[in-house]
């Protein structure tokens, strides 16, 4: 059993929360972190921990929907393993992976390769995105969302390599109608593109990465609408932290930036990034996606690449936010913990409650750090956020119940016996 003492919840709450294996068996609100409210008989347990968190935050755990780990095929800059480092360092207890791996991720074999591989070493949750097809999965579609194994089928409508761009309007209805909820990579006029589709076809629509104001002006529009937006055709928008707090402007200050500073979308104006920040203050944003989407600093600085590594900083970023008054902290839980779970109906995710599953993210408000390219867990070895002062920096992070990540260190029984587990297994 492990007891966290003196936590201070999003709404300043002071609680004690007693984890019995993988489940939140208690909460306990106190009025002073000198109360002792839970049951006396939790002291008598065997090999049980007590931790005081001396008035830390404490969060239902991250869920990041976006990610990229390169596993398969690209493993020389992420991996499973690596990349739920990442996570673990960042706070993100549960990631979700993108289907653009080598190879695509358009087949059920494909899709129990990458759960096993991750089972077998994640520090974190995991789950996956079925990625559609140009020469027409939906078969295996259908089989796979009707299986469970997946909840979300990912189309790419304007970039991607290789099966993954699809043009088709006929296959994209297609899609559609049979893909759960669809993610979407759109862009400009592929917004309103999927945003149609949606509603006379679809099931629910997440558009991925807005970056611009026009396009975030189209999805609040959308929004606006009950035709276009209500429950049984719901639209979900996610930003990321790099589309916030990165702007042309930095890309342009040196060479160097102008060759790692790129990813899909590109970044936008400084006037861009103050708008996606107001529709989260107004209500129109999400979800906070990271699309961690690494690649080798060598080959960032070799030639033209797309994405950048963003697990690592999600949170704290966030939290920096916070603190200068940018955001409120129950805004950000609810953007980066609550809502994404309820978007792909982790029921027992995203919430601090009795009974729901022990991830857990515990950080320090108060420090002031500088993120030094030396710390970083990623594979790929860089930030672009290297050297950035942050207030705010996760410091613990429990998955299933298991202490993962602590104080800036990993705990030592990875990953030989890996904390994560997939998500909608039974």
């Amino acid at each position: 059993m492990l007891i966290l003492k003196n936590g201070k919840t999003v709404r300043n709450e002071i609680i004690d929360l007693v984890i019995n294996g993988d489940i939140i068996e208690d909460i306990i609100i106190k009025q002073s972190m000198s109360d002792q409210d839970y049951p006396k008989e939790v002291d008598a347990v065997q090999d049980s921990q007590e931790i005081n968190l001396e008035g830390r935050l404490v969060m239902p755990g991250i869920i990041d929907l976006h990610t990229h780990m390169r596993d398969p095929g690209l493993t020389h800059k992420e991996d499973f393993y690596t990349g739920s480092r990442a996570c673990a360092k960042g706070g993100i207890t549960t990631f979700f992976d993108m289907p653009n791996t080598q190879p695509p991720t358009v087949t059920p074999q494909a899709l129990t390769e990458k759960i096993a591989q991750a089972a077998r070493v994640s520090a974190v949750n995991f789950g996956f995105h079925f990625g559609a097809s140009k020469n027409n999965n939906i078969d295996e579609i259908r089989r796979v969302i009707g299986s469970g194994q997946a909840r979300s089928t990912k189309v790419f409508m304007n970039v991607s390599t290789g099966l993954m761009l699809i043009e088709d309007t006929a296959l994209l209805a297609e899609i559609f109608k049979a893909g759960g909820l669809v993610f979407v990579h759109a862009e400009a006029e592929m917004i309103d593109k999927a945003i149609e589709l949606n509603a006379r076809y679809g099931n629910g629509l997440y558009i991925c990465h807005i970056s611009s104001e026009e396009e975030m002006r189209t999805v609040i529009k959308a929004k606006q609408n009950p035709e276009l937006h209500n429950r049984q055709h719901p639209i979900y928008a996610e930003v990321t932290p790099h589309h916030l707090f990165l702007h042309t402007g930095m890309r342009e200050a040196s060479a160097e930036a102008d060759m790692l500073l790129r990813m899909k979308p590109e970044l936008k104006a400084q006037s861009d990034t103050a708008f996606l920040m107001q529709a989260i203050r107004d209500g129109y944003v999400d979800t906070i996606g990271t699309d961690h989407a690494p690649h080798t600093l060598d080959e960032k600085l070799a030639q033209l690449t797309f994405g950048i590594p963003g697990a690592e900083t999600s949170l704290a970023l966030m939290l920096t936010a916070a603190a200068e008054g940018t955001i409120t902290l129950p805004l950000l839980q609810k953007l980066m913990s609550e809502n994404p779970a309820a978007i792909l109906g982790l029921t027992r995710k995203g919430v601090l409650a009795k009974g729901a599953d022990a991830d857990i993210t515990v950080a320090d408000t108060a420090v002031h750090w500088q993120l030094d390219r030396k710390d970083i867990a990623s594979k790929c070895g860089w930030s672009p956020f290297e050297g950035w002062n942050f207030i705010g920096k996760n410091y613990m992070t429990i998955v299933n119940g298991k202490i993962v990540y602590r104080d800036d260190s990993f705990t030592a029984d990875l990953p030989e016996r890996p904390a994560g587990r997939f998500v909608f297994q039974s």
